[in-house]
């Protein structure tokens, strides 16, 4: 091309003219096809072609296959590699052993071995043939205890199935209420071992109903100061917001918990058992309270949106062994030593009332002007409409601190494990046997062993084990 201003003495600024040049029409679109797949496959073949032309030009080099044919109908031809290229690319070595290992497959996929491939032998030559940077697990320390084949003990097979049959249904603006089936969690610290489950009844597994146990697992702190809170509720029977209340009195006791766990980690350490019963007793009351104030804001009755509570606190340092329990309702709390199983369910204090006595509290037999006394026919006195209702009894709040030994298994549950163990000897025989091990049972384990079903047992079920070293 020209200077400005001076005149085309060259053939060469021909192209100029003829490109904008006003008779010439207009390019149009290509007839050559032009779809992502088309650019794509051109510009593989082309830098595949880079790679053997490279090789193949050279003197005395091994032949190297052709790529694999595309019809020229769908895919336009590369571009010839011009000589200065080909020359530069670096000289094959003869055929032998190691040309001949570096092109066995590559352990990657296929997509990946043709690119490895477009790069050239000299950068696979430098690679091993195995996968790099994965780094290799360490071997286990202990090996966990096999997963249990046993689906069920006692009498017979149950009435319902094994595994799920139908979900539970769901409100697409209420997305956040869905429940799992199941859930699993576990941890380690200081000497102690934790497994938790929580996983659908059979019954609700068949007619569709949702999860009314909720878990809950968190810790407060780091260190020696740090505290580990399980907690587990059981939302009401045949009500439709049971699952809500259950995972409502979970987070509310958490979150209590974990705002007053210095305090509490350090009445544990100290063994202040006064201090630590009233005051998780009040904090289990707020909670509760939490759950009936909700009930009256959304128009239910307190005992539809209620729940029972169950929790243990485990505090982290290696020389404190205290495990602290508490909650409201119903559940169980075993210990598991020396291979036989202990009932350690905190007993409800209650005042003994009996029959008066003759002249230490017994109703006269007439009254002081002389009146004879008519009978009590038993009937209750109606309501005052000036009163209020009276409210209806609660729950009372169930508290123990043991300390445990090297060896024992403490577990707690919700009802729909608490009876069967209860109630059923071969289902106590069993876990037994799984659970006196020295080396505690792995995820998939645990929860092989919580799920062995028992005929007349269809509830959810709720468990948390500590394995003691």
């Amino acid at each position: 091309m020209s200077q400005p201003g001076g005149r085309p003495t060259r053939h060469e600024d021909d192209w100029w003219g003829e490109l904008y040049d006003d008779s010439t029409e207009d390019t149009g679109p290509t007839a050559a096809p032009d779809s992502l797949d088309d650019r794509f496959a051109s510009a593989k073949n082309t830098v595949a072609g880079r790679g053997r032309r490279g090789v193949a030009d050279e003197p005395g080099a091994a032949p190297v296959p052709p790529a694999a044919a595309v019809p020229s109908a769908t895919v336009p031809t590369p571009p010839t590699v011009p000589a200065q290229r080909a020359a530069a690319a670096p000289a094959a070595e003869p055929p032998g052993e190691d040309t001949a290992a570096a092109r066995k497959p590559w352990p990657w996929d296929e997509e990946d071995q043709e690119f490895l491939e477009a790069e050239g032998d000299a950068w696979a030559d430098s690679h091993p043939a195995t996968r790099p940077d994965l780094a290799t697990l360490p071997p286990h320390s202990a090996p966990a205890a096999p997963v249990s084949s046993v689906e069920y003990v006692g009498s017979g097979p149950p009435t319902y199935d094994a595994e799920p049959t139908a979900l539970p249904a769901a409100d697409p603006d209420e997305l956040g209420d869905l429940v799992a089936d199941t859930v699993l969690d576990g941890a380690c610290y200081g000497t102690c071992t934790l497994r938790a489950v929580s996983q659908r009844g059979d019954s609700a597994r068949y007619r569709g109903q949702p999860r009314r146990d909720a878990l809950l697992t968190a810790r407060f702190g780091a260190g020696d100061q740090a505290l580990l809170l399980v907690a587990m509720a059981t939302g009401a029977r045949a009500t439709p917001g049971a699952h809500r209340a259950a995972a409502e009195a979970c987070e509310w006791i958490a979150r209590a918990v974990g705002r007053s766990h210095q305090r509490l980690t350090e009445d544990i350490q100290a063994a202040r058992r006064g201090d630590l019963k009233s005051g998780l007793h009040r904090l289990t009351d707020r909670t509760l309270g939490k759950l009936r104030a909700s009930a009256a804001e959304q128009g239910i009755a307190a005992d539809e949106y209620a729940a029972s509570l169950r929790c243990l606190l485990i505090p982290a340092q290696l020389q404190c062994r205290t495990r602290v329990f508490f909650g409201v309702g119903e559940g169980g709390l075993f210990r598991l030593r020396d291979g036989e199983w202990q009932d350690i369910e905190p007993r409800v204090e209650t005042d003994t009332v009996g029959e008066a006595v003759v002249d230490f509290g017994s109703p006269p037999a007439e009254s002081p002007e002389g009146d004879r006394l008519t009978m009590d026919l038993g009937i209750p006195t109606p309501p005052s409409p000036y009163e209020p209702a009276p409210e209806p009894p609660r729950d009372p709040f169930l508290f123990r601190a043991s300390v445990a030994r090297p060896g024992d298994a403490l577990v707690m549950c919700s009802g729909g494990l608490a009876d069967p163990l209860r109630g059923e000897p071969a289902l106590c025989a069993y876990l037994a046997r799984r659970w006196s091990g020295r080396t505690p049972p792995g995820l998939a384990a645990f929860l092989a062993d919580a799920q062995v079903r028992v005929k007349g047992y269809a509830d959810d079920r709720t468990a948390a084990a500590v394995w003691e070293a």
